[in-house]
């Protein structure tokens, strides 16, 4: 796609001002909607090269700046359309592109370890896909092995891949259970996330003390006695 091209299912949608699922923008407001466990992309979402990229969003992103009533011309200012389409681009969305994706490599479980291992308060940083402003928080995960092992540092960089996009919350918690269960060959996973979000607290009802937790179990995690022991590695209790 050259740079001054639009696709045709952008246009489209322009056009009639309606998204999908047939209701307008003005009719979604505030409502918060997943559309299913995989992020939203275009079939051509990677025709266009990342300098392309960055050129285009910088272009409209000073636009932006200029509807807002900013001077471009001022030293502060001139170079941030620029810094916003880098940091899109090459940081905080960079797990859009699959290239991105960490390769996991598996490992024998040389020393027989065959109780839950738990990687907790893994930092993440994303963004919230309805407003564009950040979702930060903690995800824990928990597996139990099959024979095979990753790399703790794997884990982080699985969550931190798919956090670096736009995002919902419970997308993300399904979108690193199921790589890690690919990943792993085993269905003995569990992700918790907690977050905080700035639609939430910067915006909108403004409430900055409040934070969202989502859950997702899989195998023996969904047995009682485990997904208890597995909450309180969390949470410092004792299990039930």
């Amino acid at each position: 796609m050259k740079p001054n091209e639009t696709s045709s299912s952008t246009l489209s949608t322009e056009r009639n001002g309606y998204s999908r699922n047939g209701q307008s923008p003005q009719e979604l407001g505030d409502d918060h909607i997943s559309t299913g466990d995989e992020t939203p992309l275009r079939e051509d979402a990677f025709d266009m090269d990342d300098e392309t990229k960055m050129e285009l969003i910088e272009k409209h992103f000073a636009q932006i700046m200029h509807i807002l009533g900013l001077d471009l011309d001022d030293d502060s200012l001139r170079g941030t359309p620029r810094r916003v389409a880098k940091m899109y681009v090459q940081e905080i969305f960079s797990g859009l592109h699959p290239d991105n994706k960490p390769h996991a490599t598996l490992f024998e479980n040389q020393y027989r370890y065959n109780e839950m291992l738990v990687e907790k308060d893994i930092t993440f940083y994303s963004n919230c896909e309805h407003h564009f402003v950040p979702i930060f928080g903690r995800a824990h995960v928990g597996y139990i092995s099959n024979g095979k092992v990753i790399g703790l540092s794997k884990i982080n960089r699985i969550v931190q891949y798919f956090a670096k996009r736009p995002q919902v919350q419970e997308r993300l918690t399904v979108q690193i259970i199921n790589e890690l269960k690919r990943v792993l060959q085993t269905e003995d996973v569990a992700v918790v996330i907690d977050a905080k979000h700035m639609c939430v607290s910067s915006r909108g009802i403004q409430d900055d003390t409040s934070t969202t937790v989502t859950a997702k179990y899989s195998g023996k995690f969904q047995e009682e006695a485990t997904k208890s022991e597995f909450l309180s590695h969390i949470y410092n209790t004792q299990p039930k």
